[in-house]
């Protein structure tokens, strides 16, 4: 059932009144981002590169094919975080979709119809057809605004110009709280790391240049950026030009700070290549989350999504992401990437 506003109970231990327990009560709410790996409908969109996803194309994708997949992505973003809220993502950014029609079906499908998302959707100039948005449940999140910012990279072997995803800015209000999102697919390590890691690095650059306008403004503006950064939180994208600190201690105003780094320490991982997992999929906030009083939405934690049917059950991939799509032919599975969230949560008054 469908919850317009949901609450935790938390324990918390004050060192007053010889450490006595305080009980109090917290809504929260999940914030996600999901890498929906090639979520194409079987159209040939005579625009884009799509042909491989359609009917007569090298994958041979069928309208029954993609209704599944829709149905998987589905029940997937349903379960986001719902152990803790009762309910799916307030607010979910999504990758790798192809135009808004995709995500129409998606949030429309009986897994999230209850829900009610809206959709910010802008078409990239990417060369595959391959788009960001954000989704959100209209009775929790007010949008305000909402533009993109093109990522303008030029090859540096050709001097032609990489067209690549723009990165989608929303701002708006979750339970009269002014929050910033910004939703990011940096351009992918296609040619090797090292060789791609300056477009990376000119991505991480405009996501900064982003943020220092929204500081500029407000420097304690609540902002978050996510997405699939194609980099692991010590790369040099995100760890020297995002530059976000590890530990909330060390956070200033104007600065970041990544849970995800944690995770990433432990092992952990968001997607797996060649018995190696990385955390390409990234959650990090901005300082004013950090506040350690609770009247407006604070960061409470942070986590990877994978429960075990998201997970290869056998064969030369097991343990890995149950993909949709692998050696030419439909999987039944879900995605290449594990979805990831953090959770924020605010005192009941």
């Amino acid at each position: 059932m469908f919850l317009k506003s949901t609450c935790v109970t938390l324990i918390l231990l004050t060192t007053s009144f010889l450490f006595a327990q305080e009980t109090k009560e917290y809504k929260i709410h999940t914030i996600a981002f999901y890498n929906l790996e090639n979520l194409f409908d079987p159209e040939d969109d005579p625009i884009t590169f799509d042909d491989d996803r359609t009917p007569k194309g090298k994958d041979h994708w069928t309208y029954k094919m993609y209704a599944h997949k829709v149905k998987n992505m589905a029940r997937t973003i349903s379960e986001i975080g719902e152990d803790l809220t009762t309910s799916s993502p307030a607010v979910l950014g999504v990758a790798e979709i192809e135009n808004r029609k995709v995500l129409e079906d998606l949030v429309n499908d009986p897994n999230l119809r209850s829900k009610d998302y809206g959709i910010v959707h802008f078409d990239s100039p990417d060369r595959r057809g391959i788009d960001v948005a954000l989704l959100y449940q209209n009775a929790l999140f007010k949008v305000k605004n909402f533009n993109k910012h093109k990522l303008v990279i030029y090859d540096k072997n050709t001097a032609k110009r990489v067209f690549t995803r723009d990165q989608l800015l929303v701002s708006g209000y979750l339970d009269g709280d002014l929050l910033y999102i910004i939703v990011n697919h940096w351009p992918s390590r296609r040619g090797g790391e090292a060789r791609s890691r300056y477009k990376r690095e000119k991505a991480a650059a405009l996501n900064k240049k982003i943020m220092d306008s929204i500081f500029a403004v407000d420097p304690y503006a609540k902002i978050i950026t996510m997405g699939d950064l194609n980099d692991n939180p010590n790369d040099s994208s995100v760890k020297k030009i995002l530059a976000p600190k590890q530990y909330r201690k060390n956070v200033k105003i104007k600065e970041l700070y990544n849970p995800m780094a944690k995770l990433a320490k432990k092992g952990l991982g968001s997607l797996a290549w060649r018995d190696q997992w990385s955390l390409f999929d990234q959650i990090i906030v901005s300082k004013s989350f950090l506040d350690i009083d609770y009247y407006s939405y604070r960061y409470y934690k942070a986590g990877i999504f994978n429960p075990e049917y998201l997970i290869t059950p056998t064969g030369k991939y097991k343990g890995y992401p149950f993909r949709s799509y692998t050696n030419g032919a439909y999987t039944g599975g879900y995605s290449d990437h594990f979805p990831v969230y953090i959770y924020l949560i605010k005192q009941k008054k």
